[in-house]
């Protein structure tokens, strides 16, 4: 009997990447020829110092910017040089954004934000489901304003999460909680990526870039390693 090898998908993947920024008769290149693959359940941190690119690379494979060259798949579909319609369908089924700040809309209660979030994928679960993956049981009637810091970051993590992703891109999760939050926030995100999520971070955390599988380096919009 013929055995039929099955090939494997990356979760994401970014080929030769170059985003150009103008301001009169300036020009700023945030990335130059930028590669990288990401698989279902791995981690994998973009690391560099502020300028590299990291958010300009992120915002490039959330699909909520168009880079000037290169291309984006998600799950082996180009979503790069596609309508915004046809990019914000791809975002709703298959990738949740944690940015560094603005995740949740302040007059809506955690629950909300949360069926909000999968309106356009509805999942079958709870938001108490979701919250409790993030540690934060029987807060889904609390509103931003009454969360601490590090409450907030997780229901925004748990926002993110809401349509079951098979892709979550974080910038900066542990940017602004202690210690202890941010361990339980590599917590989360070890179990997300268990679940088969494909997980990447922009951090500048030592302590989070420790927990990925892989660490991409990047320096002047270009990997320098990883």
């Amino acid at each position: 009997m013929e055995v039929v090898e099955l090939k494997r998908v990356p979760a994401l993947e970014a080929v030769d990447l170059y985003r150009f920024f103008h301001a009169g008769d300036d020009e700023t290149l945030a990335l130059r020829g930028v590669s990288l693959t990401l698989w279902p359940g791995e981690i994998v941190a973009v690391v560099g110092p502020s300028g590299s690119g990291k958010s300009t690379l992120l915002a490039c494979l959330a699909g909520l910017d168009e880079p000037d060259g290169g291309m984006v798949r998600v799950n082996g579909e180009r979503v790069s040089r596609r309508s915004e319609g046809h990019r914000a369908k791809a975002r709703a089924t298959s990738v949740g954004i944690l940015m560094q700040s603005g995740n949740l809309l302040e007059h809506l209660t955690v629950g909300e934000n949360i069926r909000l979030s999968r309106a356009l994928a509805p999942a079958t679960h709870h938001p108490e489901d979701v919250l409790d993956r993030v540690g934060l049981p029987g807060r889904a009637s609390a509103v931003p304003s009454h969360l601490s810091g590090g409450e907030a970051a997780r229901a925004g993590l748990a926002v993110a999460l809401a349509s079951n992703p098979s892709i979550l891109l974080a910038d900066e999760p542990t940017g602004e909680v202690d210690a202890e939050n941010e361990r339980k926030i590599v917590d989360i995100l070890r179990a997300e990526a268990a679940r088969g999520t494909a997980v990447l971070v922009v951090t500048h955390s030592e302590r989070l870039a420790a927990a990925a599988d892989r660490i991409v380096r990047l320096r002047d919009g270009v990997v320098v390693n990883g």
